[in-house]
């Protein structure tokens, strides 16, 4: 059976090189002035070292460049993406069609992974993108199971699936934070809240927390869970989707190190030996319920909700 991709979110360069030693295949790194939501930051400088181990050891580096553009940051993105191609990074991940055009400009045979959060939702529009140079689309993480092993079935471009760690609900270019504590006359409105990244959104009637914090692209507001797929992956193995991703958002380095051997070890034993792994995968996921924060549940996201039209 066809191994998918491990793909795995280093939060700097000397973790990619310890997730590496874990058993991921591939990282998505960047730069918060052009990507959304990060584990980590990486310099031009991160980057290319980070291109450079990753390579030694016969990995791969997507640089996500999936921020929205404005028009101020528009004429930096051939800049950048140039800076990428000679660095030697093997793909770029879009969602704004300004990132294709500069790709388009500048650096034509790079591939790129389409990846617009949330609505990635249909395998038609995959092959639209892929038409005009995708390579690979990341499954919107509130469609099913069923409808993205219909995605993959249809697709012609690679499927990419998160599987694991926390997803965005809400995000806007405003400041909202700033502008509440403003409003509130606190003086924490110029306290740097992009390292303040352990604030929550309480909602007392569903007892949930959603973490919350601000950054150069605005107010992103997470899920109360982390999506947790270990003791379910024989369907979308089955199914060959391409890449499984581990999400290291606002987790430890160590967190998700350990996530990352953990799904190594389910994704090979899925693969090798499905009866094993039918006979491992509730200790496994024991063993990711084991290392998880107090504060964040697991759960199955959207894979078995019922679609409702």
């Amino acid at each position: 059976m066809k191994k998918p991709e491990l793909l795995v979110t280093p939060t700097s360069v000397t973790h990619l090189g310890e997730l590496i030693d874990a058993g991921a295949d591939a990282f998505v790194i960047g730069e918060q002035r052009y990507a959304l939501r990060l584990a980590g930051e990486f310099t031009r400088e991160d980057v290319k070292k980070a291109i450079g181990m990753a390579h030694t050891a016969g990995k791969k580096v997507y640089v996500s460049m999936n921020a929205i553009f404005h028009n101020e940051l528009v004429d930096e993105l051939e800049d950048y993406v140039t800076f990428l191609e000679e660095a030697g990074a093997d793909r770029i991940v879009f969602g704004d069609p300004a990132v294709l055009m500069a790709v388009r400009a500048v650096a034509p045979d790079m591939p790129l992974h389409w990846n617009t959060e949330m609505t990635v939702t249909n395998w038609y529009t995959c092959n639209y993108w892929g038409k005009r140079g995708a390579v690979r689309a990341l499954a919107a993480r509130e469609i099913s199971l069923d409808e993205i092993v219909e995605m993959k079935e249809n697709a012609e471009v690679e499927i990419e699936v998160q599987v694991h760690g926390m997803t965005c609900i809400f995000q806007s270019k405003r400041t909202l934070l700033g502008n509440y504590f403003e409003y509130q006359g606190k003086e924490l409105a110029v306290e740097n809240r992009q390292e303040n990244r352990n604030m929550f959104l309480h909602d007392k009637e569903r007892e949930n927390k959603y973490p919350i914090y601000e950054d150069e692209n605005g107010t992103h507001i997470m899920s109360p869970n982390d999506m947790c797929m270990i003791d379910e992956l024989q369907d979308l193995i089955e199914a060959e989707i391409d890449s499984l991703k581990i999400e290291g958002l606002l987790q430890t380095p160590e967190y998700i190190t350990a996530m990352t051997n953990l799904y190594r070890e389910a994704i090979d034993l899925c693969a090798e030996d499905p009866d094993r792994y039918e006979d491992s995968k509730m200790e496994l996921y024991e063993k990711v319920k084991a290392l998880q924060p107090v504060s964040r549940e697991l759960d199955t996201g959207f894979f078995f909700k019922e679609s409702v039209y």
